[in-house]
């Protein structure tokens, strides 16, 4: 892409970012752009703390919540490119205590690969009703704070049933905390230390870790609100998600408690360029991480047909969406694009095709997740790309 063209991307993109901060939608953002293996775009823009008036910095530091499950993901996968892990094991070769059982009380088996790509039957307390089976067990989603160990958080969730016979639905849930407990048992580490000896170091992911690396580098959290997004305070928060459901229960203080236990599915703390480094390096082939083949195989549709709520056009691989239908998932994505988010307010898509890569990080949850930006980053990166291929053809 030429000098002129990557000019076109950064005035599409920087309208995007300007018009949500603008109209009060989000506090802070910074996006990151990777195209054909460069880096083409990059800005911090608006409040990293709102009320201290600190601006945003391309090394902020956010809360990842679900952009964890990509790096914890990553990290089982080496293990499984080493040798040391199969997506066929059964969960209880390594977790011999971890039995739920089906709502009629029978046995069920569960695999490494249906943790994986959460067809293992469990669910998300915040996805349930208030009062639901896994806010009565005391089971943790991993962002509050809780005071359980991931060992109890495990056995807790162990007593409630599950939703359905593994394999057979595909339901967004807290396997990734569970595989983390696997991925101990298989190295015999802690997840800390078992991510940073298989992921975080390898790719000199430096920023990215289970607390705040530098708190002062650590963006304030906000939800949004009437007239403008809400500062997030401490763990009696609750941010509404889907109606009927619970809502997810926030701590902003767990990023910095080396206490908490670490949350495969949600506890990390990182920059959008530490995760823009893991995004490239698995679209390229997975090195120095992964095997070739097992990136590939991470990045391939695992669920057949298996209807994906909230997610139209898409499938699942090995730790996030794969997109099987532009049309039906509304997006000017190839197909084949990976794509997942985070509660705290990101958003993040890797395009094979268009050898493209993103991260669109922002401190306010649920706009920079679920909201209008994260369609306008999308769109507006792909009107840069195609009027650059059409100038290019001229």
């Amino acid at each position: 892409m030429g000098k002129e063209n990557i000019t076109t991307l950064h005035s599409y993109v920087d309208q995007a970012i300007d018009c949500a901060l603008s109209e009060k939608r989000i506090v802070g953002t910074v996006v990151q752009v990777a195209l054909g293996g460069n880096l083409v775009y990059s800005r911090a823009a608006g409040y990293a703390d709102r009320e201290h008036k600190r601006i945003m910095s391309e090394n902020a530091l956010f809360r990842l919540a679900s952009v964890t499950k990509p790096i914890v993901s990553t990290a089982a996968l080496a293990l499984v490119s080493q040798g040391k892990l199969s997506l066929h094991d059964s969960v209880t070769r390594w977790l011999p205590e971890f039995r739920p059982k089906l709502p009629n009380g029978q046995d069920a088996s569960i695999t490494v690969h249906q943790l994986m790509t959460h067809t293992a039957g469990l669910t998300y307390r915040f996805f349930q009703e208030d009062q639901g089976t896994y806010e009565r067990a005391g089971i943790s989603d991993g962002m509050d704070l809780s005071g359980i160990s991931l060992e109890e958080n495990l056995q807790k969730l162990a007593t409630a049933p599950l939703l359905y016979e593994p394999g057979s639905m595909w339901r967004y849930s807290i396997a990734t905390d569970v595989l983390g407990a696997v991925i101990e048992k298989v190295t015999g580490m802690s997840l800390r230390e078992s991510v940073q000896m298989l992921v975080t170091h390898p790719l000199h992911m430096t920023d990215t870790d289970f607390v705040a690396v530098d708190a002062d580098r650590l963006t304030a959290a906000y939800a949004d609100g009437s007239d403008e997004p809400r500062l997030l305070h401490d763990e009696l928060e609750q941010v509404p998600f889907i109606e009927g459901t619970s809502g997810f229960r926030l701590a902003p203080s767990r990023a910095n408690d080396t206490s908490a236990y670490f949350s495969g599915g949600a506890g990390m703390v990182g920059s959008a360029g530490d995760f823009l480094t893991l995004l490239e390096a698995l679209r390229q082939g997975g090195k120095p991480v992964l095997t070739e083949a097992v990136a590939a195989e991470m990045s391939t549709n695992q669920i057949g047909d298996l209807v994906m709520p909230y997610w139209p056009g898409r499938g699942f691989g090995l730790g996030f969406t794969v997109l099987k239908d532009p049309v039906a998932a509304g997006t000017p994505e190839s197909p084949g694009t990976w794509r997942m988010g985070g509660t705290y307010g990101h958003s993040w898509f890797v395009d094979p095709i268009e050898e493209l890569s993103v991260t669109a990080f922002t401190n306010t949850a649920l706009e920079g997740m679920s909201g209008q930006y994260t369609t306008d980053i999308c769109d507006a990166i792909y009107a840069g790309i195609r009027e650059s291929q059409e100038a290019a053809r001229i």
